[in-house]
């Protein structure tokens, strides 16, 4: 072995230590080991070519020698790194046109700070061929960005003879390694996903909107003769949403080592440590770590927060909402917000239009920073009866953050036991902060304090007041939170004598795992007593909603078959109307009811799906009418749109009788709606007689708004470090501009009923990733956006018996729309741009229903009828 590291082809010589233990590269005294070195990294969409990307490569030559070695092992050695003749250029070929470096040179882009800093020699202890994790040593004045590069050269040098798995430091963090050696060979597999690195980042709770990551790094080192002469390594990372897997982008980064030659170098140093040897050769040297330290990038000739809402504050007034041109400002102003400091959000919330005021706060709300909360805090006033919008608005916001934190929490906390001027705001705070709860469980944070706090008070909650609109308040937020420990509570608030404590609690047990859902709730306990009337007689939109929780929670087969249009049904429920051993012939009774689901859209990477439920009273009055969207993705479900209008009490109306159990209803019209899972605050349309009578006398058939705003759907954040020193940035949100309303009209004249549900919506979705190294920048956008409307309309004529029930969900055409743009820039300002896009018309479609339903539909429109 010692005449083999005598020769001067080799770069290292690589053998075992006498201990057994891995041993690595070993470099002869009085030599210096020359290279050629390449990095580059390019960035693309997923499946993009090398030649259309945009990127840049580093290449320079380096210098390898031996500076001190451990006298009582081999294996421990200080070498010092030069790196020369630094160039720089496009990762492909381009046009002049298309080449932004076209009449630089390294010192212009670089700038002559920079490229002295990266000339610099520096030093790396390597013992059995890794390099500990302070074991790098250079400058602390040099900047971030050239420190990192020398980091990924030195990663570079590590490699270990032995198959086998090991734990090692690097640029990129603590992480796995695998090596793979077979004869001339050695590969070294990086396992991504075990890095442990200081930068963290952020991403959405649900499955289905979220993102995510491919990530691959290996190295291969060839031998020649039991000596290294070569490392090349590629390490990939695709980011992608989960929704829409075409909606994907890459960054490729690639490093080359090789050697050209050797020639006499300078002697070893004496000394008994490192540490001596390093003062030696510099004083100012410093062990500065191999892990990549944090790049603080600053932006020349940005636009501030101010400036940046001054442009786009046209698209967001109320009448740009429909268009995707608001959901894409709102998620750039999102992004300027996250850098701005609370003064600067103030202004912004100060010098809004009244009618742009509600999106800002949207915004600012949705940026989910100590300085964007702060801001909306000191900007709302929740003892102002007047600022009922922009405080609902907060709210709603809030329920839907991406990833709040505790300190998110604490603030409606402390908003709910301060004063607040209107009752249907206290209610939202609380409703909200049972879906924080969830969220907040949901990343492992349900021992929090505050979490433990508001945990308390809405379990105790329904059990502490006698007022019925702070029970259902309550209810609504143990519904939010699906806490396991409420289910006893939903369980025995389902046989209440309130209608609307039955509901909630029924509805909030249909979303729980049915893992969660044992026979003494369902099967045999109080959901079953509900279905059954063993204690008392029940409305019917209560038993409708206590069977469904019994069927989506593995039923019995006796349970099954009285479900499902069997042969053995009709004789079963003929055996079962002795009213004393069972009731089912209590939920028999002459009306009409209909349910009906269907997709809305299939694709390879997300399936959605609706649902319409309807029950009406014997008479033909509607009692409820549910409409739900869901969307699954990879396994993942997502609860997208609920809306519920239901009705009671209005048989008097049509002097009709009402149903059993439902004499002494009070007359009552209202909506529900559940988004994106959660709970958002019930709305009335009316309650009480006199109330009703009121609004039939001044309906106008204008909708009522249930949810209006800004919505941020996806939110993923987070800083790839590449090996190669280089750091990439992934930046993917979503953002929904939603417009949801309902109304309900009854005429007595025509004894018509109409009730509608619209629901119009603006998406657009939009992913980053950028190369930045401060002198020049790299990156590409993938994005889709479309804009769309679904109605839902049911209409009932009941001037005769039996009565006419059309049911119509329509999806209007709309547009779709996908772009990719590539960009590279340099410091100086100059830049260069490519886009492409790709646009289509997706028709739009009545939804089918049942035959049945067709066939009134054309009764109750056809004049001749």
């Amino acid at each position: 072995i010692m005449k083999l590291c005598g020769l001067p082809v080799c770069v290292f010589c690589v053998s075992r230590v006498s201990s057994g233990g891995a041993a690595g590269p070993r470099l002869n005294n009085n030599q210096l080991y020359k290279f050629s070195y390449t990095t580059e990294v390019l960035v693309d969409k997923a499946r993009g070519s090398k030649e259309g990307s945009a990127g840049y490569r580093i290449s320079s030559d380096v210098d390898v020698n031996l500076v001190w070695r451990d006298p009582s092992s081999k294996d421990d050695q200080l070498i010092q790194v030069a790196i020369s003749n630094v160039r720089l250029e496009p990762v492909s070929r381009r046009s002049e046109k298309k080449n932004v470096l076209h009449g630089s040179t390294t010192e212009s882009v670089l700038g002559k700070t920079k490229l002295a800093a990266l000339t610099k020699p520096f030093l790396v202890h390597l013992r059995n061929g890794k390099v500990r994790t302070k074991a790098f040593y250079s400058y602390w004045a040099e900047p971030a960005t050239v420190k990192n590069l020398k980091r990924g050269l030195a990663s570079l040098l590590q490699v270990q003879l032995n198959t086998g798995k090991v734990i090692e430091n690097d640029v990129s963090g603590r992480c796995t390694v695998e090596y793979k050696a077979a004869k001339g060979q050695v590969t070294r597999t990086k396992l991504l996903e075990t890095c442990k690195t200081a930068e963290t980042g952020f991403t959405t709770h649900s499955q289905v909107l979220g993102v995510s990551r491919k990530s691959s790094s290996v190295t291969v080192f060839t031998l020649e003769d039991g000596f290294i002469h070569s490392a090349v390594a590629e390490e990939k990372h695709s980011v992608g949403v989960n929704a829409r897997n075409s909606a994907a982008a890459k960054v490729v980064s690639r490093q080359t080592l090789t050697l050209v030659g050797t020639e006499a170098g300078p002697l070893e140093a004496a000394g008994k440590d490192v540490s001596g040897v390093v003062k030696s050769v510099d004083a100012k040297l410093a062990a500065v770590g191999i892990v990549a330290e944090k790049v603080k990038t600053q932006c020349k000739g940005c636009p501030s927060l101010f400036e940046h809402w001054q442009a786009q504050q046209k698209q967001l007034e109320p009448a740009s909402l429909s268009k995707a041109t608001a959901p894409r400002s709102f998620l750039a102003l999102i992004q300027s917000i996250r850098k701005a400091s609370k003064d600067e959000i103030l202004k912004v919330l100060k010098s809004a239009s009244k009618t742009s005021l509600p999106q800002v706060v949207d915004a600012v709300t949705s940026s989910q920073t100590a300085a964007s909360l702060d801001a909306m805090l000191q900007f709302l006033n929740f003892t102002d009866a007047k600022g009922l919008v922009l405080q609902e608005r907060f709210l709603y916001a809030c329920g839907f953050a991406s990833h709040p934190n505790e300190r998110m929490l604490q603030a409606l906390l402390d908003i709910s036991k301060g004063k607040i001027s209107s009752t249907d705001i206290k209610e939202s705070v609380v409703i909200i902060m049972g879906a924080l709860v969830h969220k907040l469980c949901q990343k492992g944070g349900c021992n929090l304090p505050t979490v433990v706090k508001v945990k308390k008070l809405i379990l105790d909650g329904p059990d502490s007041t006698q007022d019925e609109s702070e029970v259902q308040m309550y209810l609504l937020a143990l519904k939010n939170s699906l806490l396991p420990e409420a289910i006893p509570i939903f369980t025995k608030y389902a046989e209440s004598e309130v209608g609307a404590y039955n509901t909630i609690s029924l509805t909030a047990l249909q979303r729980y795992d049915i893992k969660l859902m044992t026979d003494e709730v369902c099967k045999t306990g109080q959901v079953n007593r509900v279905y059954h009337q063993n204690r008392r007689i029940y409305e019917k939109n209560v038993r409708a909603a206590a069977a469904d929780v019994i069927l989506s929670s593995n039923p019995s087969y006796m349970e099954d078959i009285l479900h499902f249009q069997l042969p053995a049904s009709k004789v079963i429920r003929q055996a079962m109307r002795d009213m004393i051993s069972h009731n089912y012939d209590r939920f028999a009774k002459v009306g009409s009811s209909s349910a009906f689901s269907g997709f809305m859209a299939q694709s390879a990477d997300v399936t959605s799906t609706y649902s319409l439920d309807i029950l009406y009273s014997g008479s033909g009055i509607l009692r409820r009418s549910n409409m739900n969207i869901y969307g699954a993705s990879k396994g993942a479900m997502l609860h997208g749109l609920q809306v519920a209008i239901e009705a009671q009490g209005l048989e008097s109306l049509i002097a009709a009788t009402p149903d059993e159990g439902e004499e002494n209803l009070e007359s009552f019209a209202g909506m529900s709606a559940l988004l994106f899972d959660v709970q958002l605050r019930p709305v009335t349309f009316f309650k009480g007689y006199s109330d009703l009578m009121s609004k039939m006398f001044s309906m106008t058939g204008e909708p009522m708004n249930v949810v209006k705003g800004l919505i941020l759907l996806t939110d993923h954040s987070e800083v790839i470090q590449l090996q190669s020193g280089l750091k990439a940035s992934t930046e993917f949100q979503g953002g929904l501009a939603i417009d949801i309303s309902g109304g309900m009209e009854i005429s007595l004249w025509y004894r018509e009923s109409k009730t509608s549900v619209n629901n119009r919506g603006a998406l657009v979705v939009t992913g980053n990733i950028t190369v930045d190294m401060d002198f020049m920048r790299a990156g590409v956008e993938v994005s889709f956006e479309t804009e769309a409307s679904l109605d839902f309309i049911t209409t009932v004529q009941f001037s005769e018996y039996p009565f006419l029930v059309c049911m119509q969900m329509d999806k209007t055409t709309f547009p779709f729309s996908e772009y990719v743009t590539k960009y590279e820039s340099l410091s100086s300002g100059r830049n260069v741009v490519s886009r492409r896009s790709k646009k289509q018309l997706v028709p739009g479609s009545e939804f089918p229903l049942h035959q049945e339903n067709s066939n009134m539909c054309k009764k109750v429109f056809d004049s001749s009828w």
